[in-house]
């Protein structure tokens, strides 16, 4: 028993052993990476606000006569004015060039200040009309993004250099002219010696920590585990064994513990020893296979509900409009979702969409598309710029063929303006006041997103009013069918949506939701029931 015991106790401290070091490692490694991307992210974006600002300081539609010699005095103040903010500034190097836009494989020099005391370096400055070649094809495609307006600016990372110099980051960014032409880029070098003087010691101080913890939980749990857990099991398991050998009721084990759980086992242990060992076998497997699967569509379906916004009101402190959705899936978890967030205090982001299929794959899919939308909204662009990018990242990871409908629209609020993509969903049903009804909006759709690459698709605006409301909507709603077979129908919804128009976005949800129950009377809910609805209103 004695060796059974340290057998036990030696695989479980082991256990622990292993994933006290697992865990300390991956800490440590997770840590190290989020250290240096949140450092180069905050040098990139406080080093674009620099750029931009000095860009500030040339005159863009002079910089062709800086290059021919005229424009001097103007040209000397810029100068002057840059060599100031370059040393205010503490960074490396300042300056402004024009791309050779053939092939953006040189680049002329126009401004050009150092300071090399920041980052003890020994640049020597360009002068005017200097012409060099394109450091490398990593450059040459950020000088034709910039000059092509593809991106608001662009970073270069030498975190490691090879040829003598410090680490740095070179932000640059377009030079316009009055017309909004790029005709040069601001560049600033910037050191970053603090991302590697930083990193060695926040590495060890992290392994460090995990390590003394990981000593202590050991030491702890060698104490814990031998006490509280290995030997009541051991003591049950003697039973186990005496009873698989003997084959007789034994007269119970009695208390082996102070937790409940295990003095429930051996109670357990000893109710089952008049059971055959086959059934015992067969239930425990029957059981453990449906409590697992309980629990992983219970899980399924929390995290879905936490992925889609069910807190109203959603803006309790705004007036000027209101919003409200819900979704009820036809299984523990489905394929439809909403969600709706500012962009700004003045754009709402809204949309509705709906997967191909059913379950937790939907589910899956689902999620993925909600967080490729509005994480892409954020950055910027139209509805169907988002759906473009959100359509091509679905096709590039969609092995399972699935597809999703999706109506995007942005709002701004101060004025009534809607623009809006349709990527295969059905119509959006919009309220007027002025006419005091709801239509169908009919748009022409683009393609389903998810199926095909590089898809094209089209915006369409339109405006609200004070009073107005847009009802969006899965065809769960339309589609809904009784017990006959009959389908809800867009018209019936349409005709309900009359009936309750001057109720609120919440009023109108849940006045249709008991509409389609009404219609649909006993009859099973085959396909997710999920709606949208945002009012306008006045400004106060």
């Amino acid at each position: 028993m004695n060796r059974r015991k340290r057998k036990m106790s030696v695989n479980v401290i082991g256990s622990v052993v292993m994933m006290v070091t697992v865990f300390a490692i991956t800490v440590s490694v997770i840590g190290f990476f989020s250290f240096t991307e949140a450092f180069k992210k905050e040098y990139a974006e406080s080093t674009y606000h620099m750029a931009d600002t000095a860009a500030s300081i040339v005159n863009g539609d002079n910089v062709e006569k800086y290059l021919a010699g005229e424009e001097e005095e103007e040209y000397l103040d810029a100068k002057e004015k840059l060599d100031g903010y370059c040393l205010k500034m503490h960074v490396s190097i300042v300056y402004v060039i024009a791309v050779d836009r053939t092939d953006y494989g040189s680049f002329v020099s126009i401004f050009n200040s150092i300071n090399n005391a920041v980052d003890d370096t020994s640049y020597s400055e360009w002068e005017l009309g200097y012409v060099r070649e394109t450091t490398n094809d990593e450059y040459r495609q950020k000088y034709q993004a910039l000059y092509e307006q593809q991106v608001p600016y662009e970073t270069v990372y030498r975190t490691k250099t090879t040829d003598g110099l410090h680490p740095h980051i070179t932000t640059l960014v377009p030079v316009k002219d009055s017309s909004g032409n790029v005709v040069a880029l601001m560049c600033i070098q910037r050191p970053i010696r603090e991302l590697t003087d930083a990193r060695k010691p926040y590495l060890i101080s992290m392994a460090s920590s995990a390590i003394l913890l990981g000593v202590m939980a050991i030491v702890y749990a060698l104490a814990f585990l031998n006490t509280n857990v290995v030997n009541p099991v051991i003591k049950i398991s003697g039973e186990a064994t005496r009873f698989a050998r003997e084959n007789v009721l034994g007269r119970g084990i009695g208390s082996v513990g102070k937790y409940t759980e295990l003095n429930d086992l051996a109670d357990s242990i000893f109710k089952m020893e008049s059971d055959m060992v086959s059934y015992i076998e067969n239930l425990t497997k029957a059981t453990a296979e449906r409590e697992r699967i309980d629990t992983q569509l219970a899980l399924a379906s929390a995290i879905q509900d936490n992925s889609i916004p069910t807190d109203f009101p959603a803006f309790p402190d705004r007036t000027d409009f209101d919003i409200y959705g819900s979704m009820t899936p036809a299984r523990a978890v489905g394929g439809d979702f909403y969600n709706f967030f500012l962009i700004d205090d003045d754009h709402l982001a809204i949309y509705i969409g709906d997967v191909s299929d059913k379950g937790i794959p939907a589910a899956l899919f689902m999620m993925v598309t909600n967080i490729l939308i509005s994480d892409r909204t954020y950055m910027g662009g139209d509805p169907a710029e988002i759906m473009r990018f959100v359509n091509n990242n679905l096709y590039a990871h969609n092995s399972s063929d699935m597809f999703v409908t999706v109506w995007l629209g942005i709002v701004e609020l101060s004025t009534g303006k809607v623009i809006a993509t349709n990527a295969g969903h059905d119509d959006a049903v919009i309220y007027s006041k002025s006419e005091d009804t709801f239509r169908l909006f009919r748009t022409k759709h683009g393609l389903i997103a998810g199926v095909m690459p590089d898809m094209e698709y089209r915006n369409f605006t339109f405006d609200l009013k004070p009073g107005d409301k847009i009802f969006l909507y899965t065809d769960g709603v339309p589609e809904a069918t009784d017990s006959e077979n009959n389908l809800y129908t867009i018209e019936k919804m349409v005709e309900d949506l009359n009936r309750l128009r001057h109720e609120s976005p919440q009023g109108i949800l849940d006045g249709i939701h008991s509409c389609v129950n009404e219609f649909v009377g006993e009859a099973p809910q085959f396909d997710d029931l999920t709606m949208l609805c945002i009012e306008l209103k006045e400004k106060q």
